[in-house]
C-alpha cells in the first residue's frame, strides 16, 4: 500500500517540478513565479517573455499557476469593489450580468 502511495506522490512531484534555465542560470523557478511572469508578459503583449516563462515549468504546472493567479486576482478585485467574485469575473470578461 505504501509503495503505491509513494509512486503516486512521485508522479505528482514530477508534474510540479520546475525546470532549470539553460542560459547558464541554474536557479529553478516555481510554478507561481512562472505564472506571474507569463500573465504579466501576456498583458504587456511581450511574447518573448511569455515564451521564456512558459519554458520554466511544465504546461500542466503553468496552467495550474495561471488558474490560481486568476482566482486570487478576481477575489482581490471583488473585495476592493465590494462585489461578488462572480460579478467581477463576468465584468472582466465583458459578459452580461447573470
Amino acid at each position: 500500500m505504501w509503495g503505491r502511495f509513494r509512486k503516486a506522490g512521485g508522479r505528482v512531484a514530477d508534474a510540479l517540478r520546475t525546470e532549470t534555465r539553460t542560459d547558464g542560470d541554474k536557479r529553478s523557478h516555481n510554478l507561481f513565479e512562472a505564472a506571474a511572469v507569463y500573465v504579466a508578459a501576456c498583458a504587456e503583449d511581450d511574447q518573448e517573455r511569455a515564451d521564456e516563462a512558459s519554458g520554466w515549468v511544465s504546461p500542466e504546472a503553468l496552467s495550474f499557476g495561471v488558474n490560481e493567479l486568476a482566482c486570487r486576482a478576481v477575489i482581490a478585485l471583488a473585495r476592493e469593489r465590494g462585489e461578488s467574485p462572480r460579478t467581477v469575473a463576468r465584468e472582466l470578461l465583458g459578459l452580461p450580468t447573470a
